[in-house]
């Protein structure tokens, strides 16, 4: 299951075809081709309660072997990682799933979890895909 602010749908598309390509199954939120074409309606609350996004997300990080977090830099944070997605990270280290970051954690000065982000024990990719085991 690719993880991630949905400001980075195109990535997570990209991301898809790349892990799919060395032989991995992958989900996507179900939202993702709807985020490309319009990137305001992840901020949308309407939206969010239509798709049911949150349950519909848990249900595939339960139904995956493995996370994999894209951590672009956002919002002028390197390695951004969103409340959603915190979430997300939480529930694949509850049920015991890989977790792999695409990029390192930002220190916790910058983001206020990074610690608990830590706990979890994630791998790091440094940017590399093709790391996913």
């Amino acid at each position: 299951m690719i993880c991630g602010s949905m400001g980075f749908a195109k990535e997570m598309l990209e991301a898809q075809k790349i892990l799919a390509e060395i032989g991995h199954e992958v989900m996507i939120p179900c939202d993702t081709h709807e985020c490309v074409e319009n990137p305001n309606l992840n901020m949308d609350f309407e939206h969010c309660i239509l798709t049911d996004i949150d349950k519909s997300c848990f249900k595939k990080v339960a139904a995956s072997e493995a996370i994999v977090v894209l951590n672009y830099p956002k919002n002028g944070i390197d390695g951004y990682v969103g409340g959603a997605t915190l979430m997300e990270i939480g529930l694949a280290r509850h049920l015991d799933k890989k977790i792999f970051l695409l990029y390192e954690i930002p220190a916790e000065n910058i983001l206020r979890y990074a610690l608990e982000i830590k706990i979890t024990r994630p791998v790091i990719l440094g940017g590399n895909l093709k790391l996913v085991g």
